[in-house]
């Protein structure tokens, strides 16, 4: 029986929808899900650090593998520092407890002493215990601005991988993968107008084809130009 990713006593869970089977990487990241899988087993890289713009699927990536994690009788801890950066770094005690720690949105904490301090150590407590690290940041490490000059060196001893948007194509591919998932059909002219209507973000397009899918389930309809319209409100 899988264990559930370990939770923390703030509101922060991982979403059901982020797994690897729902992830479409852009052309430049072929073997990320790979390396993030292997990640989990004996021979995997013991730190893997993602970076890349906002909507190019990091977040996504670190619960994918707290999933993983746990489908694998792990235990993950997924910490979201935009939110989390508030309070002070306790919740990194510990840590080599747990099996993966995936820390999201790191570039959000540096330059305050206190939180690079506390990596730092969580980094070393990680590596000595032999358990797993995924970092997530907006820029790669070497353009991170640390003061803390043994944490700066640690953030390069990972494997990197640089994430891109998705072009158009790609979306289209990974608006259309996510309904399959769902169970749902989505016709190329109809994957096109929500892409052409709906927002940018990926993750706000997945959420559009969520009430897409509680509606069309409800009225028992198929996936159309105007029922889109009409459920949507567009």
């Amino acid at each position: 029986m899988s264990r559930a990713p370990a939770q923390l006593p703030l509101g922060v869970g991982l979403r059901d929808d982020a797994t690897f089977d729902s992830f479409l990487p852009a052309a430049n990241a072929a073997g990320l899900v790979e390396s993030l899988s292997r990640q989990l087993g004996d021979d995997g890289e013991p730190f893997i650090y993602l970076w890349g713009a906002s909507g190019s699927g990091r977040s996504h990536l670190l619960q994918a593998a707290c999933h993983a994690a746990s489908d694998s009788d792990l235990r993950a801890l997924y910490l979201p520092l935009r939110e989390l950066g508030h309070f002070p770094p306790l919740m990194l005690e510990d840590a080599e407890r747990l099996d993966l720690v995936a820390i999201d949105d790191i570039d959000s904490v540096i330059g305050r002493r206190r939180w690079e301090e506390g990596l730092f150590h969580t980094f070393n407590r990680l590596r000595d215990a032999g358990k797993r690290l995924v970092v997530s940041a907006s820029m790669a490490p070497r353009q991170l601005p640390v003061e803390l000059p043994d944490l700066a060196s640690r953030l390069t001893w990972g494997v990197t991988f640089h994430l891109q948007r998705l072009d158009d194509g790609e979306r289209l591919q990974a608006l259309q993968l996510r309904a399959r998932i769902r169970g749902m059909q989505l016709p190329d002219e109809v994957a096109r107008y929500i892409l052409h209507r709906g927002p940018r973000r990926l993750d706000e397009l997945f959420d559009e084809l969520a009430i897409l899918d509680r509606a069309s389930l409800s009225a028992q309809r198929k996936l159309t130009i105007p029922f889109v319209k009409q459920a949507l409100g567009w």
